[in-house]
């Protein structure tokens, strides 16, 4: 199709601009007098040449799709046509794989698509989760409000995120800076005092002659030792790929001692919150804990999940699998299975997840006030150890002069 620029005017004499993919002239003077807008100008425009390259520009972030699916709900709640608001929305799109995505679903629901069938032909930008409470809100007539709860959904989402980020980027930044700090000691400045202290004529302290052999031992393979690491993180990587290594290294981060807390936390924020909304939206159990699981992020949670909608399809409740997986606080299957008997699980759910957020709060504040402390004992060991035990020669030789 091609893209053609247009210019005209609404009945009450506004002149607006704009562009618009069609296949021709006749097209898009037949959607515009659809919008009750009089053509003036229709001119063919070039396309502009886009270079991918894999990896970069070709994906929406969670904060777009908060803030396209928060103006949707407005526009929809406005009272304006679904049509138009895709093609308003796909106009002010900065980013052009955002713009031709909806300008693709936009196309469709004017061919006669239903939203939600449209939005699936993009899972890349519309996950499960998305699409199946949009379908639930079409089936309802509920659409602007269904879209009000995913923009919140969203936003909590990336608050959530957010926290564990800003946890886990202080500890990471300090252990990075200290390791390069003593690679460059080692490379480069250790060799120097070894060439001072050959012409000592005398014993050397242990712990310099520790530092020492450590410098040559860096020196002489560290390009092994890069390819080392390089290679151990890879094959991490890969490993975790595999089922069995995603549930290997998934029931290893929940056993750790000071994170395992947190990420526990975290998995149980996430799992209620995203099934209280779903259900709340009018989605079946079923289909929620499917949706649920699969968004889920670990895999141990994962399978209690998919075990807890495998008894529910046999009759039994939620609460149960979950309780015997030991996945789930006792706090978090007990509220569960109030939720079931009283007939209001999406309420429940939604009070789990509010306060397990604010315990990743907490959590995450206690774990900053906890790391701070050990990082810098950390950092007067590493490299203070270093640079005393390259001076130890010095004040020995002081002390004898």
């Amino acid at each position: 199709m091609a893209v053609f620029a247009f210019s005209g005017r609404t009945r009450t004499g506004q002149v607006i601009n704009g562009e618009m993919e069609a296949p021709n002239r006749e097209a898009v003077v037949a959607q515009l007098r659809r919008q009750q807008v009089l053509a003036t100008s229709i001119k063919p425009k070039a396309r502009d040449i886009q270079i991918s390259i894999p990896g970069f520009g070709a994906k929406a972030n969670e904060k777009d799709l908060a803030i396209i699916t928060r103006q949707l709900a407005t526009m929809i709640d406005a009272g304006l046509p679904l049509v138009q608001c895709l093609d308003i929305l796909a106009q002010q799109q900065e980013k052009k794989f955002l713009k031709s995505t909806l300008q693709d679903i936009r196309q469709d629901v004017e061919g006669g698509s239903t939203f939600s069938a449209a939005l699936k032909k993009h899972p890349k930008v519309f996950s499960g989760l998305y699409t199946n409470m949009v379908e639930a809100g079409e089936a309802g007539g509920i659409l602007d409000t269904i879209l009000n709860r995913l923009a919140a959904y969203i936003e909590k989402a990336m608050t959530l995120k957010k926290r564990v980020k800003t946890a886990m980027f202080y500890p990471a930044t300090i252990v990075s800076v200290a390791l390069v700090v003593v690679t460059f000691l080692l490379m480069y400045v250790i060799p120097t005092f070894e060439q001072l202290f050959a012409g000592f004529g005398a014993s050397l302290p242990l712990p310099t002659v520790i530092v020492l052999k450590l410098s040559n031992f860096v020196q002489a393979y560290i390009l092994f030792i890069i390819g080392g690491l390089v290679g151990t993180v890879v094959g991490l990587r890969m490993y975790y790929r595999t089922e069995g290594g995603k549930r290997a290294i998934d029931g290893l981060l929940l056993r750790l001692p000071i994170f395992g807390t947190l990420i526990r936390k975290v998995a149980v924020a996430k799992f209620t919150r995203t099934l209280g909304t779903l259900v709340s939206s009018g989605v079946g159990i079923l289909d929620g804990l499917d949706i649920t699981a699969r968004t889920a992020g670990n895999k141990v949670v994962e399978d209690a999940i998919l075990k807890a909608r495998t008894t529910i399809a046999q009759g039994k409740t939620i609460a149960e699998p979950l309780q015997a997986s030991k996945v789930f606080p006792p706090m978090v299957t007990q509220m569960i299975a109030v939720g079931e008997q009283t007939g209001a699980l999406d309420r429940m759910l939604n009070k789990i997840a509010d306060f397990y957020d604010e315990e990743v709060d907490s959590s995450v504040a206690g774990l900053t006030s906890l790391l701070e402390p050990l990082l810098v004992i950390f950092l007067g060991v590493i490299i203070g150890g270093v640079v005393i035990a390259m001076y130890l020669p010095i004040f020995k030789l002081i002390t004898v002069m």
